[in-house]
């Protein structure tokens, strides 16, 4: 089942685990029942203090449960958790074997504590790059406090019940048989949302921080090198980020950041707060700003307002908020997201196999998304505003060979039709000819770009009339001790490597802008 390099690796990671507990297997006559069974052998023979039973009757089959011995843990991996999973199913394997998570203290304690009747099931696709986290998130939650009780279920071997739930995006999280979520979710939002006295406790905690000299709002590329360059500094130095990694936390592969030959956005996000720990940074990870507040006089202290209630002060502010995927706005397209409107079509496109999808747009992305889900779906139908495809040559030329995809040019979105439950079809018109039309289909991905993410910032600081921060060539805003850098600004070329390089511009605008204005009293 797994190679000889894998099973080296994994015999490894093994060693670590300091408590016994049972695999339970239920298996039927699949064949992905056989691969489980194989698998489970193999981790097996690889641990003392693991006991493989394959005497389990659980409703899913095939699927298998971890439990310590001597707990009420509840944790379960209906299908083969395969693929992007891998790394989810072995650090289920270490946490259930009493290895301790990287989590901060405070998380596991908030966890513990939680009190009522949480039964989550997850629904994943091996291809899904946004998945584990939420997989991880919920299978740690399992471990640490049984009142939680975990179901992680790999949407292609359990058609039938993503067919009945109406499942059309992955991750999808339901809780207690209700939906609870869908998309990238950290286990501090998911515990966020079940302990609902939380944000109050943390906006007391974070209002009663010293000012900062640099304070970053915006955890990207950007808002990473910013902290990194401004902390070498020897200043106070805080970021408060809704995410950390932005945006590229939903990128796949990520191949033209110099000196990194190949990685994927997780990954990447990753290492960014992994080099910004590395100094003494103050992350505020979980925080939306919704004000900012400029000092009264140059060298005074600025005031950002957190959607909990915080309030952070800083002599210096440095902007990086970054984008997000475009919408395009017609009818229908808040009905039926996630019930067959999507922007990922690594994650959304298994499930989708088999029927009839439209992409949205004719740029790099678009096209690109087009030619990896032809190799999937029956159908694909890619509709381009402009009178031509935007995309590279080589991306163009590839996606006219494939048989089941149809370009149309001059295609205005006007409608995204559906039963009320679920997307059925997209109504375009021809822009040469004014002709409507109407196209039968499960699915739409939408893929027109970026929005800058500055909608809190109108009325504050000056903003183009795409709502870009405007910056000067030292990072400067219309504000004097405020600075602005990455994907929410007028620099061009929205790329991680600008972003970064913009994240250090502005740190150091922003140092020299402290070294030069004496503090307000």
């Amino acid at each position: 089942m797994l190679d000889a390099a894998l099973k080296e690796q994994l015999k490894a990671y093994l060693e670590r685990v300091r408590e016994p507990f049972e695999i339970v297997a239920s298996l039927d006559d699949s064949a992905t029942a056989a691969e489980m069974k194989e698998l489970l052998q193999e981790i097996d023979g690889m641990c003392d203090k693991i006991q493989l039973r394959l005497d389990g009757n659980d409703a899913r089959k095939p699927s298998f449960s971890l439990q310590r011995l001597g707990t009420q843990q509840s944790l379960r991996f209906a299908g083969l958790p395969l693929g992007h999973e891998f790394t989810s199913l072995v650090l289920a394997l270490l946490w259930t074997g009493g290895h301790p998570p990287k989590v901060e203290q405070d998380v596991i304690d908030q966890i513990q504590a939680l009190d009522g009747d949480f039964s989550f099931e997850v629904y994943m696709s091996l291809s899904c790059h946004n998945c584990p986290d939420v997989v991880q998130a919920l299978s740690l939650m399992a471990v640490l406090n049984p009142k939680v009780k975990t179901v992680v279920i790999e949407g292609g071997a359990f058609q039938e019940e993503v067919t009945t739930r109406e499942i059309m995006a992955v991750p999808s999280v339901y809780l207690n048989g209700q939906h609870f979520g869908s998309g990238r979710m950290t286990v501090e939002e998911i515990v966020a949302k079940l302990d609902t006295g939380a944000a109050a406790r943390d906006a007391a905690k974070l209002s009663a921080k010293d000012p900062y000299e640099v304070l970053i709002v915006g955890g990207g590329p950007a808002g990473a090198a910013a902290a990194v360059y401004a902390a070498r500094k020897g200043i106070r130095v805080g970021v408060a980020a809704e995410r950390f990694g932005g945006q590229v936390n939903d990128t796949l592969a990520i191949e033209n950041y110099i000196s990194v030959l190949e990685t994927d956005g997780p990954k990447f996000a990753m290492a960014l707060e992994t080099h910004v720990k590395a100094y003494d940074v103050d992350i505020m990870n979980l925080q939306r700003a919704e004000k900012l507040i400029p000092a009264a006089q140059p060298g005074g202290l600025n005031e950002v307002q957190l959607a909990n209630g915080a309030v952070l002060k800083s002599r210096s502010v440095i902007l990086s908020t970054g984008a997000r995927w475009r919408n395009i706005n017609v009818p229908g397209e808040a009905e039926y997201k996630n019930k067959g409107v999507a922007y990922c079509p690594h994650c959304d496109g298994p499930l989708f196999k088999g029927k009839r999808v439209a992409v949205i747009g004719g740029g790099n992305s678009g096209v690109e998304a087009a030619i990896d889900l032809a190799g999937l779906v029956a159908h694909v139908t890619l509709l381009e505003f402009g009178d031509q495809l935007r995309a590279d040559a080589v991306l163009v030329d590839k996606l006219k060979s494939l048989p089941n995809v149809v370009i149309h040019t001059q295609a205005q979105t006007t409608e995204l039709t559906g039963d009320g439950n679920r997307l059925g079809g997209l109504r375009y018109t021809d822009r040469a000819t004014g002709t409507e039309h109407h196209v039968e289909l499960e699915g739409v991905f939408v893929q027109i770009g970026l929005v800058p993410n500055t909608e809190w910032l109108k009325g504050t600081v000056e903003l183009s009339k795409f709502g870009e921060i405007i910056v000067d060539h030292h990072g400067r805003t219309s504000l004097p001790g405020v600075f602005a850098a990455g994907d929410a600004t007028t620099v061009p070329f929205k790329q991680i490597v600008i972003a970064a390089g913009d994240g250090a511009k502005a740190a150091l605008g922003a140092f020299d802008y402290l070294i030069r204005t004496p503090a307000a009293a």
